[in-house]
């Protein structure tokens, strides 16, 4: 019986943690995680183009 309570703690602790940033976070985070992906993207893109070949 005991075994059951983590995972129903855990599953409560990521409703809690949803909760409280809300649906407008969640897109911020996710917008924010993209924008990195561009920048380490492009800034190799570049720092490669000033190698001189």
């Amino acid at each position: 019986m005991e075994q059951t309570q983590p995972e129903e703690q855990k599953g409560s602790k990521f409703k809690k943690w949803f909760k409280r940033v809300g649906i407008g976070g969640l897109i911020f985070f996710t917008l924010k995680g993209i924008a990195w992906l561009f920048v380490f993207y492009f800034g190799f893109d570049m720092l490669e183009g000033c190698s001189g070949k």
